[in-house]
């Protein structure tokens, strides 16, 4: 498998490359681009699997790859390098696009490559780029790209009725797109969806749309009654809090 660098900082690409080499071994090529431009040569002449992306760069920046690739050839994934805010990671994890935090950690590229393996064939590269440089561009975030067996679904934070823990993987229960079985654990959701106001965690295995309550039921212990009669438990820790926040809605 082949992995190309684009980077204008030659030490970066250099620590990158070696540290490609030693916890990816299934990328066997790796090639190194010092511009945007002179890197989509190379993604054209050698395809690679995996383009590794500098966001940062003097001239272009990594986002507007996809001005310069014909929509053909989008049949590579994906990985941000990048020093920005907790405000653009984000962004990064809403549109369903992986990034590598810098200084880069061994465990995290290794973590970040599989991703993208797991995404060659079916990455909607072109969608969920889009969807991120609308992320970046606005103060509110709107939608979350949820990756599953047939690609990716973004979906208005809005239409999201709750999230229910399977595992490794999450049920989100849509308004629109009935329910789709994400590649996530919870634990993403709860981290990605904090700062939206009208999402909750009643339960360790339950994240819910506060708009989307139809019922609170006292007996049994107490539970919710969710708008698709969905019921939820409600952690004995968390009742006070619940009541409270529901009786300000």
């Amino acid at each position: 498998m082949k992995a190309l660098i684009i980077d204008d900082e030659k030490k970066a690409r250099r620590v990158l490359n070696i540290l490609i080499e030693e916890n990816c071994p299934k990328i066997t090529k790796i090639f190194e681009a010092e511009d945007l431009l002179s890197g989509v040569e190379l993604i054209k002449k050698e395809q690679p699997a995996i383009v590794f992306l500098d966001i940062e760069m003097p001239e272009h920046s990594g986002l507007e790859i996809l001005n310069f690739i014909e929509k053909e050839v989008h049949n590579f994934e994906i990985i941000f390098t990048t020093a920005y805010s907790e405000y653009a990671i984000q962004a990064f994890q809403l549109s369903a696009i992986d990034y590598l935090l810098k200084p880069v950690s061994p465990n995290k590229i290794k973590e970040a490559v599989e991703k993208a393996i797991g995404f060659i064939g079916n990455s909607q590269i072109n969608k969920r780029l889009t969807e991120l440089k609308k992320s970046l561009q606005e103060s509110n975030f709107k939608k979350i790209g949820l990756p599953n067996a047939d690609g990716i679904k973004f979906v208005n934070f809005n239409e999201i009725i709750m999230l229910e823990a399977d595992g490794m993987y999450t049920k989100v229960a849509t308004v629109n797109n009935g329910t789709i079985l994400v590649s996530k654990p919870l634990k993403f959701f709860v981290e990605s969806l904090q700062k939206i106001k009208y999402f909750y965690k009643p339960h360790r295995s339950h994240l819910i749309n506060l708009s989307f309550i139809k019922d609170y039921i006292k007996k049994d212990g107490g539970y919710i009654v969710m708008e698709n009669d969905k019921t939820v438990s409600i952690s004995n820790d968390k009742k006070e809090e619940f009541l409270t926040i529901v009786q300000n809605i």
